[in-house]
């Protein structure tokens, strides 16, 4: 065929409600639940580590229907974190969640350097994801030291280090971060 030929084809086509003729949208009309960014805490991902943990929460966080800007790794460090969560912040997304560097180690600075970028603590999110934890046989999620609260209009969670407390965490949060985030975009009734 030539591109004559080709032309003819094009202005034949079927004229929408013409008959036998079926239009279709192809847009998709799922709710998003919002943006989120994730911190992983890790010396080893910083330093160009395989990164596991980032694309699980970035998995479950788009299974619960929120578009994820990215997945950063920092060392564990409290400036570094510190300043990947207040990027995010002022990046404007609504969630921000951060794994690894909840536990009982020296290096273990995430929950310090959360609280100094958050404006107010969510104690209940906090309690629910180490009760669930504790409740699913996740030694890590029952003893993380992980703090909840908000920063600006932007939910900041911190989850333990580990695929299983990941997971739990994850499940236990979806609900509250929702709800959360709904009342600080002021769309919750």
């Amino acid at each position: 065929m030539s591109s004559l030929d080709l032309s003819a084809v094009a202005n034949s086509a079927v004229e929408p409600g013409a008959a036998g003729a079926t239009v279709s949208s192809m847009e998709i009309d799922a709710p998003v639940a919002g943006r989120a960014l994730v911190v992983v805490v890790d010396d080893r991902t910083a330093h160009g580590g395989v990164d596991s943990l980032g694309p699980l929460v970035t998995e479950l966080l788009t299974e619960a229907g929120f578009l994820v800007d990215a997945s950063v790794s920092v060392q564990a460090d409290e400036v570094e974190i510190r300043n990947a969560l207040n990027t995010a912040v002022i990046g404007g997304v609504d969630l921000v969640i951060s794994v690894g560097g909840t536990g009982m180690s020296p290096r273990d600075v995430t929950p310090e350097a959360t609280a100094q970028v958050l404006d107010r603590e969510l104690l209940g999110i906090t309690e629910a994801l180490r009760a669930s934890g504790r409740v699913a046989g996740s030694l890590d999620a029952g003893l993380s030291r992980g703090v909840a609260g908000i920063s600006g209009s932007t939910l900041v969670v911190n989850l333990p280090g580990t695929r299983a407390a990941i997971r739990d965490g994850m499940a236990t949060l979806g609900p509250l971060a929702s709800k959360a985030i709904g009342e600080l975009s002021g769309l919750a009734e």
